[in-house]
């Protein structure tokens, strides 16, 4: 077995005698490595090709690469994971199979119990949890867990292994509290937890009203944001990246597919496009 380093070791020592166990299996416990990115992908496989999926949404993998992207965050069975405002339940339909029988998904929702908000979002509250309730058998029970989108919390302290966001922090920098998010997703994170970030990706040097209304952000916000909040960067990803998308669009980013907000003579010219080109930023809490 490898050696740890000296400091590591004594640590190891002091662990093993306090529990009365032996320092070889103390060693082993404390060196035993994260799920490999190929071993997470060959497990998603089951989930992603489940007959529950709508076909809409398996349509779009070749655009969002889920289970890529899931590998690169290292999401695996066993952990708590949190997924901002799933919307429709695109990833859900994914994750929480995969998570059902060793693990736990929330998907953490804007509380309807609050008045005034945009329709959809009541909408789409109400549709994720008849999809949720409708089959048992595949999503088990996921948390649907609400909050207060002015003051954001996203449950226990602590308590979450990764907190996944998918196209919605463009949302919260054009309503101004993306950093109370932010925060958020670092006080809801163990230390070492994972932050993932999948958005529409601006041109370096787009300034932030020009974000605000295409819906595309610069990598370089959206690291500040979490840095701010505490998070260091951990790695970076090409996997949702698209070179054909110029991202200068008459209607912003929802020119593109699935929005598709366009005269109908430009169909063809948005579909050879594709999705938009997007970052995939992962970073981590300390500790």
């Amino acid at each position: 077995m490898t050696a740890l380093p000296l400091h590591r070791s004594l640590l190891v020592a002091v662990v093993a005698a306090t529990l009365g166990i032996g320092v070889g299996h103390a060693a082993e416990k404390a060196a035993k490595p994260a799920a490999s990115a190929k071993s997470i992908e060959a497990a998603l496989a089951k989930p992603l090709a489940g007959d529950w999926r709508d076909a809409k949404n398996s349509a779009r993998d070749v655009y969002r690469h889920p289970a890529q992207t899931l590998a690169f965050f290292g999401v695996q069975p066993g952990q708590t994971v949190i997924e901002i405002t799933p919307g429709g339940g695109w990833y859900s339909e994914v994750l929480a199979p995969y998570l059902k029988d060793h693990g736990r998904y929330v998907a953490a929702v804007w509380d309807d119990a609050i008045p005034d908000q945009p329709k959809y979002r009541y909408s789409l509250n109400t549709a994720l949890r008849a999809k949720f309730a409708g089959n048992p058998a595949v999503y088990g029970a996921p948390d649907v867990r609400v909050f207060d989108p002015k003051a954001p919390v996203f449950g226990p302290a602590g308590g979450a292994d990764t907190v996944l966001t998918f196209r919605n922090a463009h949302n919260w920098v054009s309503d101004g509290n993306a950093p109370a998010y932010f925060k958020a997703f670092f006080d809801a994170l163990k230390p070492g937890g994972v932050l993932g970030v999948v958005d529409h990706r601006a041109k370096p040097g787009t300034d932030v009203e020009k974000m605000k209304t295409s819906g595309y952000l610069t990598e370089a916000l959206v690291i500040e944001l979490a840095q701010g909040a505490g998070f260091v960067l951990d790695a970076k990803s090409e996997i949702n990246a698209n070179a054909k998308d110029g991202t200068d669009h008459p209607n912003g980013v929802w020119t593109l597919p699935p929005s598709n907000r366009h005269d109908a003579a430009d169909a063809a010219k948005y579909k050879a496009i594709g999705e938009s080109d997007r970052m995939t930023l992962r970073f981590k809490k300390p500790g």
